[in-house]
């Protein structure tokens, strides 16, 4: 490939990576379009397709039991979370639960009898039998006839069903096994690419053994290459941290592992395809792609390909690059895998569009276009893979009479489409055969499912019988025309994730590379950095004096006013986020995503408190007797202390701040001692969208500042964020003397944060939480997890996969992104981890080596005994772990309460039931389920913490203004000036 035309497939890249949905779809909808005899000769096609397809549906009770249960009912629902979660459970107890909390609620019943298959409904009829089992009471009748039977009965019924559920979806448990099945007569004229089942590689040791897997697969079809099979490859299982931010360490390394399989495969005769990733992992998926297919060692091999998923905006240029690349190259065309995770990964980091395309129908578009660009190239031997009857028949009108390219559909769907064209028209189809436990198809099995279960999939509307066959073979681009190529209304644009109540604050896309270098050099300028952490104690009566002059005018400046300061605000932190961000790595020690997420945190308190205030900070007229009016008014209290901690040095100094300056109160403002220049220009620029000088003070310096601060008997309201020690501190200060009013005290403080986890959770979605709620930040958050309670049955297999994901983190300068953990805050910190590291040295699981130099505490795992043996909080990258005992999870509960701390909480379960009763007994101000337990967004997940942890109430609410605020109530007699006029003028109702 030359220079030029990589440098021109790259650019345009770029340019549709986050394009408007109408600006990208323009182009594609002329490419996809048929003429009206073409049209009409495809929906000819694609209904005797249709017809096939329909046959294959009442063949075999597989078929029919998928028909029967589909995913928009609530039984289908409930067998697809049973399938995801039964076969990892070791003991019996909570298998039990998960059967009864996944079969207890569902309507067996109302699908007795109802299908053609006498082995589906005698299905139905031990599901309702099992229903009756698992959700009577104790005295039940039944369970009473069957006793102690019963469970285990239901358990080992339950148990085969769903490894007869893994073989519907899963080729084979081995190569072999997988191969010998390729050879049944229901498979005769297909071939198979074989997928070594994995979706990413969590630890070092999961990518050494996803490699091996692939170098057996390939030693193992090698044997036989006149069949025709070939091999799948996904990056992702290959390296743990396949991710922008590691390209120097990943990229080379997977190159030289694919490398090694694609000669492999080329010295066995076979074919090998590198599957599709994430959106965000396109431009290294190319790299290294390109980077193997330049090989003169392969060269002469057409057996090397990729594969391009259609629902994303760059499809076209992908296959023009493949196609310039020099070599034939075989190009799979998927309709794409991860489009919900892509969606929302977006939306979360606030980024500018989405990669991909909103509407099932607009992906369709893009399909078609870029199936017509393949059938056209020269150096592009294509795959077609599709389930959709409309997509094949178009696909065939455009290839004519040539055979020279395949379709491909998944194992366990799509039967009926294909079967007539290969065995009798001699077309290729190649089905794509997940290998692998079935204990390790889990997350597989969902998504393929959820894809083709979806209510827009071509899969789900052929069972619709309320779908006519028009509607069914509806042509895509006349739909996308008639919108105009809009994005789906039901999915904004992230900007508008919270309209209208807010703009969302924008990010960062830090896996395009231009970004992350552009972000690089932002954050490594060098800055002055004022003095701080000196205590000048003068300085707080004259700030104090200033701020209560100030209130009247303050406090009598409209809401609408005070509100559009903070928009303003918000939009100067944007403009400013690259010099935001460099003072918060160098002076608060953050990663960039984190200062990234510092920023936008900041600027969605602003916009946030703004739209409360506008909406509740109004006066109200009551209700009353006739001849009264009856108002509530919201005023400002004086003068607030905001009082912030050094780990958001900048989200929640001005959380704090301007939620009491819209509130019309005004503020003397303390940072931290560590944290001073970050503050100054937040409140510089605060001055600047027009808060009044007087209205806002900074007050620099250390604990005797804060002291003389909150002992004023001027303020009015103190808000804090910090210790428990210090906030009792300013409590008891506050009321120490006697003749200072009762002023409110806001405290956000921290916990001894747990995360509980049970047999049904899945391990690696769990580690992957447990490092982020853990180490990010370098734990110096204060919803840190610090507690990691793990059911004993699965305890091990948890810490095992633990320690693993730990050696992947990289210790360094936050400053490089591919940096995961930065040092401490100061040296205090510092020692007083180090000092408790070294005191249980001899508990410790796992720790990492740190860097020579700098303030690095390495991400360390503590077991303990007893959850009681941890007394205290320990705000650093230290993470103990303790086992729980199956049916204990109130207890467990009731254990971590008795803490006295309640700021956040995990829970990892794939029972409902288990997630009810963790709400109903944990007492936390944040509970976080089958998720990572930090970063609340504003708005969405409001934080604060009770007892030990903090007052409420809590920051980023629709409560939390009001406790800035005094309440005013004025009661008029309005008859005392000449009678109840309103009485008096009443008509005569109609009479």
């Amino acid at each position: 490939m030359s220079a030029a035309s990589a440098s021109a497939a790259r650019k345009s890249m770029a340019q549709l990576y986050r394009a408007s949905e109408p600006d990208v779809l323009k182009p594609l909808l002329d490419r996809a379009s048929a003429s009206p005899d073409s049209r009409e000769r495809i929906i000819g096609h694609a209904s005797g397709l249709l017809a096939d397809l329909r046959a294959a549906q009442n063949r075999g009770w597989v078929n029919q039991f998928l028909q029967e249960y589909r995913l928009n009912s609530s039984e289908g629902v409930a067998l697809l979370s049973l399938a995801e979660a039964f076969l990892r459970v070791p003991d019996p107890e909570t298998a039990d639960l998960l059967i009864a909390d996944k079969l207890g609620d569902a309507d067996w019943r109302a699908h007795a009898g109802q299908s053609n298959s006498k082995l589906v409904n005698g299905a139905t009829w031990g599901l309702v039998v099992g229903r009756v089992l698992v959700g009577e009471g104790p005295s039940g009748p039944l369970r009473r006839l069957i006793g102690r039977a019963g469970e285990p009965f239901v358990r080992m019924a339950v148990g085969e069903a769903m490894k007869r559920m893994g073989e519907i979806f899963v080729m084979g448990r081995t190569i072999d096994e997988a191969m010998r099945r390729m050879k049944k007569p229901d498979n005769k004229g297909f071939t198979a690419s074989f997928d070594m089942l994995g979706e990413a590689a969590r630890t070092f040791a999961d990518g050494r053994r996803y490699y091996e897997a692939y170098v057996g697969a390939i030693d193992a079809v090698g044997r036989d290459p006149a069949a025709g099979h070939s091999i799948s490859v996904k990056l992702s299982a290959l390296h743990p941290r396949y991710e922008v931010a590691r390209w120097s360490e990943c990229v080379p390394a997977l190159t030289e592992m694919l490398e090694a399989l694609a000669v492999q495969a080329a010295g066995k005769g076979i074919a090998l395809t590198v599957d599709a990733e994430e959106s965000e992992r396109l431009e290294m998926s190319l790299d290294i792609i390109g980077a193997v297919a330049a090989l003169p060692s392969l060269k002469g091999w057409d057996g090397f390909g990729m594969a391009v998923q259609a629902y994303g905006k760059r499809a076209r240029p992908v296959v023009a690059w493949a196609n310039e690349l020099g070599r034939v190259m075989n190009v799979r065309l998927v309709k794409g895998a991860y489009w919900d995770s892509e969606i929302k990964r977006t939306q979360v980091e606030g980024l500018s569009d989405y990669p991909l395309f909103t509407r099932k129908a607009a992906t369709d578009v893009s399909y078609l276009a870029v199936a017509k660009d393949m059938l056209a190239a020269e150096n592009i031997r294509p795959a077609f893979a599709s389930h959709n009857a409309l997509t094949v028949a178009t696909i065939l009108e455009w290839a004519g009479n040539a055979r020279d390219f395949e379709f491909q559909r998944l194992h366990g769907m799509g039967d009926g489409l294909y079967e007539r064209l290969v065995r009798e028209n001699g077309y290729h189809c190649r089905i794509y055969a997940p290998v692998g436990g079935h204990r390790d198809l889990l997350a597989y099995l969902v998504r393929r499912l959820l894809e083709n279960g979806a209510n827009s999939s071509f899969v789900h509307q052929l069972a619709d019988a309320r779908l006519s066959e028009d509607e069914i073979l509806a042509d895509p681009v006349a739909k996308i025309a008639a919108v105009g190529g809009a994005r789906h209304p039901s999915i904004p644009l992230p900007k508008d994730l919270f309209a209208p109540g807010h703009r969302n604050s924008s990010g960062l896309d830090l896996s395009d590379v231009a970004t992350l270098e552009a972000t690089v050099a932002a954050v490594r300028q060098p800055l002055a950095r004022a003095a701080g952490g000196e205590d000048d104690v003068a300085i707080v009566t004259t700030a104090v004096s200033r701020a209560h002059t100030a209130f009247p005018t303050w406090s009598r400046t409209p809401v609408d006013e005070r509100a559009a300061c903070l928009e303003r605000l918000a939009d100067l932190l944007e403009a400013h986020r690259d010099r935001l961000m460099a003072i918060c790595v160098q002076e608060a020690f953050k990663t960039i995503p984190d200062a990234i997420g510092e920023v936008r945190e900041a600027a969605d308190f602003c916009r946030y408190y703004a739209g409360e205030a506008r909406s509740r900070l109004r006066a109200v007229e009551l209700p009353g007797p006739t001849g009264e009016r009856n108002m509530l008014h919201i005023e400002g209290r004086g003068v607030w202390a905001t009082i912030a901690p050094w780990n958001f040095p900048l989200a929640i100094f001005l959380g704090q701040t301007v939620a009491a300056l819209v509130a019309g109160n005004t503020v003397v403002a303390k940072p931290a001692p560590q944290t001073p220049e970050i503050a100054r220009v937040a409140v510089e620029l605060a001055h600047q969208a027009g808060v009044p000088r007087d209205a806002l003070i900074l007050v620099p310096g250390g604990p005797q500042v804060g002291a003389a601060l909150t002992a004023d008997v001027r303020i009015a309201g103190v808000a804090f964020t910090g210790s428990t020690a210090t906030a009792k501190r300013i409590a008891r200060t506050l009321v120490a003397d006697d003749d200072r009013p009762i002023v409110p005290l806001i405290a956000e403080t921290g916990g001894i944060n747990a995360m509980i986890v049970d047999s049904t959770a899945l391990p690696e979605q769990v580690v992957a939480d447990v490092v982020t709620s853990s180490f990010r930040s370098a734990g110096q958050r204060c919803s840190a997890l610090r507690l990691l309670l793990v059911q004993a049955d699965v305890a091990e297999t948890v810490i095992e996969m633990l320690t693993g994901a730990m050696d992947t983190l990289r210790l360094g300068d936050p400053a490089d992104p591919a940096t995961d953990v930065g040092p401490v805050i100061d040296r205090a910190s510092y020692d007083k981890l180090m000092a408790y590291r070294a005191s249980v040295a001899d508990r410790t699981v796992k720790t990492l080596p740190a860097p020579a130099e700098g303030l690095f505490v390495p991400p360390t795992l503590v077991r303990i005994d007893r959850i009681e043996d941890l007394d205290r909080e320990w705000f650093g990258p230290i993470l103990h772990v303790a086992t729980w005992e199956a049916g204990k999870l109130e207890e467990t509960i009731a254990r971590v309460n008795a803490k006295g701390y309640g700021l956040t909480m995990g829970l990892h379960s794939r029972i409902a039931r288990a997630a009810e009763v963790t709400e109903a007994a944990a007492a936390v101000g944040n509970l976080y389920i089958n998720r990572s337990m930090i970063g609340a967004v504003v708005g969405s997940q409001p934080f604060g913490g009770e007892g030990l942890s903090g007052t409420g109430p809590k920051a980023g609410g629709p409560h939390y203004l009001y406790r800035f605020c005094a309440e005013r109530a004025v009661s008029v007699d309005t008859t005392s000036a000449g009678g109840n006029a309103t009485l008096l003028s009443l008509d005569e109702g109609g009479i």
